[in-house]
């Protein structure tokens, strides 16, 4: 995305928005990441209004191609919405925009946060994140904070809400989405049938992020600043989300620090239980693990299938796709019947 003429009627919609005479974009610039979404930052000037003053904002928008498990933009503002109601430490949700004639896609605005997102950084530089063990245990509270918004909720009555047993409805979802890429997959086949005999119960269903993990949220030299990346949400299992931040396959080669590769599992647990008041069902965490090695190898295969269908080349893209093999051997020692024995969790 390039403003060029956008940058007009983008100001217009802005001033609307923001109740001001004046909304000037003094510069925009693309920001790094996001292979599903695009990210631009904005500085942007208000001339009056309840918003008057220079302003860092970041502005999300679609890429050029998405995948079938992402939600779209006005979906994601009002998941930001009601996790920055519950308290979750997220960007402040400013303004939604869905007139195609101003960026010519919808799109949405968000304060800046201070800090650091990219994974590897924040595993191998030490000076981010304050004490890791408390940065692990703050992590921990935020998600009981997401796992705090239930359904039924009228503003989130668009998020999939699983029919029975959540782990069996995702296994339904994976499967069908392998099925959608029409590639032969025994590896995925296997661990699909795996999780379907292995299914934990749930006993409360609530909103999940699906996808917080190391390199979706920001750290600062002292702490947590927020929690990003909301395209995945859905309702689900809480433990899910401690699954799939636990997985190895987040940990960015820290494997002796099992929470994301910046802290420990105990931590986590700690944090979350003291926000929650409940206990961590540890055997669910583990179960939620293994199905997080197989949602993170279709996610690859499908943005690779971004790449080979044509329909957006990008090295990026091509080079997620081939990670779905990684996965697959992962998948396989996790659930091989010796691993899982030896885990207590039987065969």
């Amino acid at each position: 995305m390039e403003l060029g003429e956008r940058k007009q009627p983008l100001e217009a919609f802005l001033r609307d928005a923001a109740r001001t005479s004046s909304a000037e974009v003094v510069q925009a610039r693309p920001l790094s990441g996001g292979a599903i979404q695009e990210n631009w930052l904005l500085d942007l000037v208000l001339a009056d209004g309840p918003w008057e003053g220079r302003h860092a904002v970041v502005l999300r928008t679609d890429a050029a191609s998405s995948i079938a498990v992402s939600l779209d933009r006005a979906q994601e503002f009002a998941v930001i919405r009601a996790a920055w109601d519950a308290g979750v430490a997220v960007p402040e949700p400013l303004w939604l925009c869905t007139d195609p004639g101003v960026l010519g896609r919808p799109f949405y605005l968000m304060r800046q946060l201070p800090g650091v997102a990219l994974g590897n950084r924040v595993v191998k530089d030490t000076s981010l994140g304050g004490d890791r063990e408390a940065l692990t245990a703050r992590i921990g509270g935020e998600m009981a904070r997401i796992h705090g918004v239930r359904p039924p909720r009228d503003d989130l009555a668009f998020l999939d809400r699983p029919d029975g047993n959540p782990a069996l409805h995702q296994v339904a979802r994976q499967r069908g989405y392998i099925d959608e890429l029409a590639e032969p997959r025994p590896a995925l086949d296997w661990g699909l049938r795996w999780c379907e005999l292995h299914a934990p119960e749930c006993p409360q269903v609530t909103l999940v992020h699906q996808d917080f993990r190391t390199g979706n949220y920001m750290v600062d030299a002292d702490g947590l600043t927020g929690v990003l990346d909301w395209e995945f949400a859905g309702w689900g299992d809480p433990m899910s989300d401690l699954g799939w931040f636990c997985a190895r396959c987040w940990r960015f080669g820290r494997d002796d620090l099992e929470a994301g590769g910046v802290g420990s599992r105990a931590a986590l647990y700690r944090g979350y239980e003291a926000e929650a008041g409940r206990t961590v069902d540890d055997a669910a965490v583990r179960y939620w693990e293994v199905m997080a090695h197989l949602r993170w190898a279709v996610i690859a295969l499908q943005q690779g299938h971004r790449h080979v269908s044509g329909s957006e080349p990008s090295l990026e893209l091509a080079l997620v796709g081939r990670r779905a093999p990684e996965l697959e051997y992962d998948l396989l020692q996790m659930t091989a019947p010796e691993h899982w024995r030896a885990t207590g969790e039987g065969a």
